[in-house]
C-alpha cells in the first residue's frame, strides 16, 4: 500500500490514551481516523448478542463472517454499525470488555477484519485524505508500511486512573483504579501473548509515553512526529 498521502499506524495498550489522541491527531492535521478496537469490540458484541461461546473459535469465526462491520472515519464524529444498528454505546459495556481479548485473539475474526481495514485506508487514500488508524496490530501487521508508526503508552497506574474516569464520564458509576489497575494488566497480558497478531512494539515505531503529558501535548507530540 504505497501514498504520498500520512498512513499514521498507532498501537498500545488499553488506557494508554490511544484513541483521544488519535482522534486529536487526525482532526488537527486534516485525516480520517479509524479505531479497530471498537471493530473488535462490535464483533464481540453481535457474538454476545447471538448467545455464541466466544470460546468456541470455529462458531465465532464463521458467525463474524456474516457480520457487516461499518466504522465511520470523521474524527469529529466517529461511528461503529453491525447489520446497520448504532452500537457506539452498548460496545463499551463490561461484558463486551471482558470478551473482546478472547474474540479478537481468533484467527478468522482477525483475517476478516484486518482486510476491512485495509480497505478503509484505501478508501481515505483514493478520496485525497490520509488516515490515523489505532488498534493493537497496526504497525505490525494491518499497516507495515506505514509512513509514520507509534505506540502510545502509559504506566498502568495512570491507565487505571483515566479508564476509571472515562467510566465514570459515560455513567458507568464509580469504579475502584486498583481494581482496573489488574483488569488492564491482565488484558495487557492476554493482548502481548496471543499467537496471533499480538500486541507489540515494532521495531521502527517511535514510542510516546503520556504518562507525565495531558491531553493537548500527546496530540502535539504525534502530530510531530507526522509533520516534522
Amino acid at each position: 500500500m504505497v501514498t504520498d498521502l500520512p498512513v499514521v499506524a498507532v498501537d498500545g495498550p488499553a488506557g494508554s490514551g490511544k484513541s483521544s489522541v488519535c482522534r486529536g491527531v487526525a482532526r488537527r492535521l486534516g485525516l480520517r481516523y479509524l479505531d479497530t478496537g471498537a471493530m473488535y469490540r462490535a464483533a464481540t458484541w453481535a457474538v454476545l448478542q447471538a448467545g455464541i461461546d466466544v470460546t468456541d473459535s470455529d462458531a465465532v469465526a464463521t458467525f463474524s463472517q456474516s457480520l457487516n462491520i461499518e466504522s465511520g472515519t470523521d474524527p469529529f464524529a466517529p461511528t461503529i454499525h453491525v447489520n446497520g444498528q448504532d452500537v457506539s454505546d452498548p460496545i463499551r459495556e463490561d461484558d463486551v470488555t471482558a470478551s473482546v481479548s478472547a474474540v479478537s485473539a481468533i484467527p478468522g475474526v482477525r483475517a476478516g477484519l484486518v482486510q476491512r481495514q485495509r480497505d478503509e485506508v484505501m478508501a481515505a487514500t483514493a478520496a485525497g485524505q490520509g488516515i490515523v488508524v489505532e488498534g493493537r496490530d497496526i504497525t505490525s501487521v494491518v499497516l507495515p508500511h506505514a509512513h509514520v508508526k507509534v505506540y502510545i503508552t502509559a504506566s498502568a497506574e495512570v491507565r487505571a486512573q483515566r479508564r476509571a474516569a472515562q467510566d465514570h464520564d459515560r455513567g458507568a458509576g464509580e469504579r475502584d483504579v486498583e481494581a482496573t489497575r489488574a483488569e488492564l494488566i491482565s488484558r495487557d497480558t492476554k493482548d502481548s501473548s496471543r499467537a496471533v497478531s499480538p500486541l507489540t512494539i515494532a521495531p521502527d515505531a517511535v514510542v510516546v509515553d503520556t504518562s507525565d503529558l495531558d491531553l493537548e501535548q500527546s496530540i502535539v507530540a504525534v502530530c510531530a512526529l507526522v509533520v516534522p
